[in-house]
């Protein structure tokens, strides 16, 4: 398999959804980010795009509530999923967009590639343990980014990275982690790499509807 090397900085913007049933025909590849609320989906988004407001950052958790669609090429996407988790919003709404998160993980049949976010200081909370086990039950493979690395030293940055290297191995799926920080850009190649490696499947599995 030849291995892409793709421009990200040409991603751009498609739509936003409420639900897949509001995105784009089911062909192609998407690469999803999903993370708790104020993981930093969003900020790695605009890092690895060289984007400053790609996709929209906020203080306040719960700011995703869409699906958000971008284009790096043709049938080619990434996806901001709604943060899971806290975020100070009625409950109606916060169950309405949990919805939305699930149907896609479940029934999108181009998502390939699964990147999970998580505060390097407080990884592997009881819903990121989840998410993990549902793409590990898919067959997905995963990329765990251990966001805001910045914050610790590197001595402790690389104990984390280490202890959650071993906390997931019973899961037994195909996951990588890496350390990141949108502020110091460190991680990014890593992510891009990975991005480059999902997104060079065989031509012939870009096209297909997905019922064929």
């Amino acid at each position: 398999m030849t291995i892409k090397n793709l421009n990200y900085q040409q991603t751009h913007f498609v739509i936003s959804a409420p639900d897949i049933r509001h995105l784009p025909e089911d062909i192609g590849i998407e690469v999803a980010f999903a993370g708790r609320s104020n993981a930093g989906k969003s900020s790695a988004l605009n890092t690895l795009t060289n984007q400053k407001s790609l996709a929209r950052t906020s203080k306040t958790p719960g700011r995703t509530q869409l699906i958000n669609l971008f284009r790096v090429e043709e049938n080619l996407h990434l996806v901001d999923l709604p943060g899971y988790g806290y975020a100070e919003v009625p409950e109606e709404m916060k169950r309405k967009w949990q919805r939305a998160l699930g149907e896609y993980l479940q029934k999108r049949e181009c998502l390939k590639g699964l990147v999970v976010l998580m505060d390097i200081r407080h990884p592997l909370k009881d819903l990121d343990q989840q998410m993990i086990q549902w793409a590990v039950d898919s067959e997905l493979p995963v990329m765990l980014l251990l966001t805001k690395a910045d914050k610790l030293a590197q001595g402790a940055r690389r104990a984390q990275v280490d202890m959650v290297r071993e906390a997931i191995l019973p899961f037994q799926g195909d996951i990588q982690v890496e350390a990141f920080s949108s502020l110091k850009r460190f991680g990014v190649d890593k992510l891009r790499q990975k991005l480059d490696e999902w997104f060079s499947l065989p031509p012939n599995a870009l096209n297909l509807p997905a019922d064929e």
